[in-house]
Parts: structure tokens; sequence; C-alpha cells
């Protein structure tokens, strides 16, 4: 059966990882998380002492270290799926901690971290049958994807599943702290230079803020459906 290429764009914390890991195994496709991929360059940094305290990035540092920078994904058989690995390292949980999420549109936006990660990105997608989300599959790293969806929610939907899934793993958070950075997240993302956060002109559009996730995985499906027919 023909393998295609899915490229699932959309707003921080709407959940596009979960439904496109959820998808790939569905389809016994290869996915890749590239908001993880910019989290573990954002931890890099931030362990390399390239962030200050007050959030000023070293530039320079950083680019000249970019080439020391590989992040890799690993299935985890208990879980059932793949875990982000820096240089190496399992980072999956630290990546996902509030100090890492607070830093890393910033570094998201740097135009050479980009096209390092979008390089690695396509190196991993070569040949189809890969489910990918991000900020900008549909746009930059896969342009002619098979199949586009962006996926957005409501930010206080968004920040109320982030707050859960932090408090879920235990830490300590704010409500009014995480909507805050949603709502700054969305801005970076969208105003940056270099590969702005946009809907593509042929994705399809998937408002999940009142959907519940089987709900969800039947849309998805569908539209997968209706392609490899």
């Amino acid at each position: 059966m023909k393998k295609i290429t899915i490229a699932i764009d959309g707003h921080s914390s709407c959940g596009k990882s979960t439904m496109a890991k959820d998808l790939a195994r569905e389809l016994g496709y290869v996915y890749v998380d590239t908001g993880a991929m910019y989290r573990a360059v954002t931890l890099f940094a931030m362990e390399a002492g390239f962030i200050s305290p007050e959030g000023a990035v070293d530039v320079e540092a950083l680019r000249k270290s970019m080439d020391r920078v590989r992040v890799t994904f690993q299935f985890n058989a208990e879980t059932g799926r793949p875990d982000t690995y820096l240089n190496g390292v399992r980072v999956e949980d630290r990546i996902r901690m509030m100090d890492v999420s607070s830093r890393v549109s910033l570094i998201a936006a740097i135009d050479f971290v980009r096209a390092a990660m979008v390089a690695q990105q396509q190196e991993m997608g070569q040949g189809g049958g890969v489910v990918m989300d991000g900020r900008d599959i549909g746009t930059t790293v896969f342009p002619h994807a098979e199949l586009k969806i962006f996926v957005t929610a409501t930010a206080e939907v968004r920040a109320q599943r982030r707050y859960d899934e932090l408090t879920a793993k235990g830490e300590v958070c704010n409500f009014e702290e995480i909507l805050r950075n949603v709502q700054e997240r969305d801005h970076i993302d969208s105003t940056r230079a270099v590969s702005p956060l946009r809907k593509a002109d042929d994705a399809i559009v998937l408002d999940n803020s009142h959907l519940t996730i089987p709900e969800q995985k039947a849309w998805l499906l569908s539209q997968v459906a209706s392609l490899l027919q």
C-alpha cells in the first residue's frame, strides 16, 4: 500500500504530539516530534550556559555549537512511543518541564537553529510513511506532503491541558503562568521572521477544543482513508 507523508502543524499544547504519535502507531508509520527537537536544543543551550536567567540568548555561542547538537528518537517499549534523545542521552521528561517550555520559542525562532533541525527532519522523513508534527512542517519541512492538518484550540483549553499534564507528573505549577506562556508562545511562533506558524494553503483545520481523543482519532483516520482509497 502507498505510504504518504502527513504534516501536522498548530499551536502549542493543542495535542499535536499525542495525536501524531497515535496516528503513526495506527498506520505503522514513523513518528517525528519536531517540537521535541527544538526543546532539546533549548535544553542544550540552557545546560551550556547560553541562556541567561533573564532569558537572553548568547546567539553566537549557540551558533558555534550547533554542529554538536544531534536529536534522535528511540522507541520505548513500555510506553509504545518514541523518546527524545539529545546527543545519545534520553531527555524526554526533562524537555517537558516548564523552564524549557518558557524558553523554547526564543530558541526556535533563531534561523540557524531552524535550518539545522529542518535538515535533520527532512533526513528522517525521506521516503514517506512518516507523521511529523510541529509549527512549519506543511509550509517548510514538507511543503509537498500529501496530507496537511492544522490543529488549534482556545488558549484557555490548551493551558488547562498543559496544567493537567504537568501536575500529573508531580510538578508544582500555576495555571495563570501557563496561560501567559501559551499566549506568549502563540505570539512568538506566529510573528517570528523565520518559518512562522501559519496554516498552509492546502491544510485542513482541526479545532479540537471540544473533541474527545476517540473523536479526534476517528476524524484523522477518515482523512487518511480518503487519500489512500
